[in-house]
């Protein structure tokens, strides 16, 4: 019996492909992107209008990205991953990207991020262990 892709699997595969050359080859990584998709960054206050204007800036990018995927979830037009991201080998920060798609495209990308905080002893007897 052989296995069958489904459209989860390439829009799971597109994005991994997406965040994985994100920092190492923004052409390729552009790719998913509609022409007219708009990126947004909410704590900075920042949109992006066309595939071309943010792929222009990302282009000139000062710093080495890489990113360590978590986990992507989603279904139809709708999509989240979860990612640590460091600048130049610095220490991580955590980041969640929600994507809607259309027609097998991004047309919108809302980017959200931040350091990593340590945790309140209080909560401690709370919470399970994790690993970062």
């Amino acid at each position: 019996m052989t296995a069958t892709t489904t459209d989860g699997d390439r829009t799971r595969a597109r994005i991994l492909r997406y965040l994985e050359a994100s920092g190492t080859n923004p052409d390729l990584a552009h790719e998913i992107f509609a022409k007219d998709a708009v990126l947004e960054f909410p704590q900075s206050g920042e949109r992006f209008r066309g595939r071309e204007t943010f792929l222009a800036w990302r282009r000139r990018y000062p710093a080495e990205v890489t990113f360590r995927l978590r986990r992507i979830v989603g279904q139809g037009d709708l999509w989240v991953a979860e990612a640590e991201v460091r600048y130049d080998g610095a220490d991580p920060h955590f980041g969640v990207s929600i994507l809607e798609f259309r027609d097998g495209l991004v047309v919108r990308e809302t980017i959200y991020g931040g350091p990593p905080w340590e945790a309140p002893d209080w909560r401690a007897p709370y919470r399970e262990a994790r690993d970062r």
